[in-house]
């Protein structure tokens, strides 16, 4: 029986993990695409009224992306089971960026009032050390460090292929026919 719980804990763990090192690499692009989406009337009218929010009201803003996201992602669970697995995935995918956005954006904005709310600011203030802890983890890990490698030498071969091709098409354009 405690296999079984230690196998659970694990699981658990590991999809935790995944969950936090997702929205980790994900929230600051994201939500500086968001602060860009800011620039637009109608989006820094909503953004300003969800920062001056009281905090529950806040803490209502900051969890309407999850709740009003889980349908769509129920739904996509359904299309993989009706056989449209890439159809699932992708939705299930496109909702997770869709909503790590958002909820990094509302995050910014609700951030002081939510600190107002005890348990909330004591839940963070669990959440922030446990997380940094996880990443330092797994970004020594040997796996992530050849991973980061892999990614840099494949950003060197695309800058490299993009001169080569710029390169080409001005000697193109210079070139008489």
């Amino acid at each position: 029986m405690q296999f079984f719980f230690k196998l659970i804990k694990n699981t658990f763990g590991l999809l935790l993990a995944l969950v936090v090192i997702f929205e980790e690499w994900g929230w600051e692009p994201l939500m500086r695409f968001m602060g860009w989406l800011a620039h637009m009337p109608l989006v820094g009218w909503i953004e300003r009224r969800i920062a001056a929010l009281p905090p529950y009201g806040a803490l209502v803003a900051f969890f309407a992306p999850g709740t009003l996201l889980l349908p769509v992602k129920l739904l996509a669970l359904w299309a993989i089971g009706q056989g449209h697995t890439v159809l699932g995935v992708g939705v299930i995918v496109a909702a997770k960026l869709v909503g790590t956005a958002v909820l990094a954006r509302i995050f910014i904005l609700t951030q002081p009032a939510l600190m107002r709310i005890q348990w909330f600011a004591n839940l963070y203030r669990r959440w922030v050390p446990w997380k940094d802890a996880l990443l330092l983890k797994v970004r020594s890990s040997h796996p992530w460090r050849l991973g980061r490698l892999m990614k840099r030498r494949f950003q060197r071969q695309i800058r490299r292929q993009t001169k080569r091709i710029g390169r080409w098409l001005r000697a193109s354009a210079r070139s008489p026919r």
